[in-house]
């Protein structure tokens, strides 16, 4: 099984992978969102480092069970052979009514079948106001209309 686009990656290829993530990732299905990774893939998120698939799956479960509404926006940053590195941000209103934007970065190395090997996230959360909010879509993909990070300002 392959995962298209395969590296090494040029710039077009690096952000046809980029949006293909933002758009698993804000499907919300944790299912899904492991299947772009090897299942042996290696994680850093914050303060959790984790390896696997199995571990993937119960992470993002837990993660969109605290983080309501959530959506994401990620941006290209660099690539270079079979890296890239994204920087991202995604809005997300708690339980208790408490709206929040993460910023973060993350980077990526890919195995050859174009999977995901390593995952590195770097995460900081800022309350927000809910008029504060900028990511304004239906839940689930972005439109192709809604402005990215840098349009944003952000």
């Amino acid at each position: 099984m392959t995962r298209p686009p395969l590296p090494p990656f040029d710039t077009a290829s690096a952000r046809i992978k980029v949006r293909l993530a933002e758009d698993a990732w804000n499907s919300r299905d944790p299912e899904r969102v492991s299947l772009a990774y090897t299942p042996d893939s290696q994680w850093r998120n914050r303060a959790e480092i984790f390896q696997g698939r199995d571990r993937i799956v119960e992470f993002l479960a837990r993660k969109w069970a605290r983080e309501l509404e959530y959506r994401l926006i990620k941006e290209l940053w660099a690539e270079s052979g079979n890296r890239i590195a994204v920087r991202f941000a995604y809005e997300y209103r708690t339980d208790s009514g408490g709206w929040f934007r993460a910023y973060g970065n993350e980077n990526w190395e890919f195995a050859a079948d174009g999977l995901m090997r390593r995952r590195i996230a770097s995460i900081n959360d800022l309350p927000i106001d809910a008029a504060q909010r900028l990511f304004h879509w239906d839940l689930g993909t972005r439109p192709e209309d809604h402005p990215g990070l840098t349009d944003l300002g952000l």
